[in-house]
């Protein structure tokens, strides 16, 4: 059987590139899409619009739009409209964020678990279009609120919600209230086995299984016939992510020590400079222990350890120097 692969698409690449990267993967049986919103570089519903008007039958997911800065209402009317753009093919992709980018731009942090609980129902009860949504939460308002269409048949929208989770509460969280959870990168697949355990844990509360979430997995994926190459092309944005996303140092397994060093080089906004200084701290076993990097079969090999520690499906980020040659390397690919 055909292990279900998902493309990871950031800023590293034009959208024009991005457009042909998502029809080549496509063409070479990908299961989905998904498009990055978490630094502020590129916004993710553009690109997401771009690529369901350029394809036909892969599915599109937003990898993460945060809880904070849309209001659900907005929420629920901008997927509503990428629906209609492509039926049934939409997700809504969802996080909580991260310090210190969401303070920097002025948003509080505060309840994060309550806030993602709130927007999550609210949005998915204007997604049912089934009438006016009334919704008195500590963090969201909805007083009588409906997608309204007019012109158009009033009919339930087919967009799940995945949760991007990174720490063990938010996981069962997940568990309890997402159709599945969008496990996070630069992470050890040893990582998984905890996140499996919080999210059964918060399946079985609401009387679901650990089965009933979907569990795909963000995975950095550098692949080159030069596998020196390509594990360097993976140590850039590792030595980003290790040196500016708590969530993400204290889920990867690295060591106190080496976060430090890298602190002492990187500030944030980092340079260019800076990360490339940095970078020069992180050993090619780092890099291969949170990322799938190195050769075809190397990539391949890793990947399929996050698989068996639970993830249903991998949605690779490639940063390698040829990424059409990742997408054929997992083009029907039976681990």
């Amino acid at each position: 059987m055909t292990q279900p692969v998902g493309l990871y698409l950031q800023d590293a690449h034009s959208i024009e590139e991005a457009i042909g990267f998502a029809q080549a993967a496509e063409a070479k049986g990908f299961e989905s899409v998904w498009q990055a919103d978490s630094r502020l570089v590129r916004e993710c519903c553009v690109p997401m619009a771009a690529f369901a008007a350029k394809t036909s039958s892969v599915k599109i997911g937003s990898g993460v739009i945060d809880c904070w800065t849309r209001n659900p209402a907005r929420i629920a009317s901008t997927f509503s409209t990428l629906d209609d753009l492509a039926p049934g093919r939409i997700i809504l992709g969802i996080g909580a964020w991260w310090d210190p980018l969401a303070s920097k731009v002025g948003v509080d942090r505060k309840r994060p678990l309550r806030v993602m609980r709130e927007v999550v129902e609210s949005v998915r009860a204007l997604l049912r279009c089934d009438g006016p949504v009334t919704y008195q939460g500590d963090y969201v308002q909805l007083d009588g609120v409906e997608l309204d269409y007019i012109h158009q048949e009033r009919v339930a929208k087919d967009v799940p919600i995945y949760i991007g989770a990174t720490g063990m509460k938010m996981m069962e969280l997940t568990g309890k209230i997402g159709d599945g959870v969008v496990l996070n990168y630069m992470v050890e697949p040893a990582y998984n086995l905890r996140a499996m355990e919080a999210l059964e844990k918060g399946a079985r509360s609401v009387g679901k299984d650990l089965d009933d979430i979907d569990r795909p997995q963000l995975i950095v994926c550098s692949v080159d016939e030069d596998r020196q190459a390509a594990l360097d092309a993976a140590r850039l944005l590792l030595t980003q992510y290790l040196g500016q996303q708590p969530h993400i140092m204290a889920a990867s397994g690295v060591s106190e020590e080496l976060l430090n060093e890298i602190h002492q080089v990187l500030s944030w906004p980092a340079t260019n400079e800076e990360v490339k200084a940095a970078s020069k701290l992180v050993p090619d076993d780092v890099v291969q222990r949170c990322t799938a990097s190195g050769t075809p079969e190397e990539a391949k090999a890793k990947v399929k350890e996050y698989l068996d520690a639970g993830c249903t499906s991998p949605i690779l980020y490639p940063l390698g120097p040829d990424v059409q040659l990742m997408i054929d390397s997992f083009s029907d690919w039976k681990p």
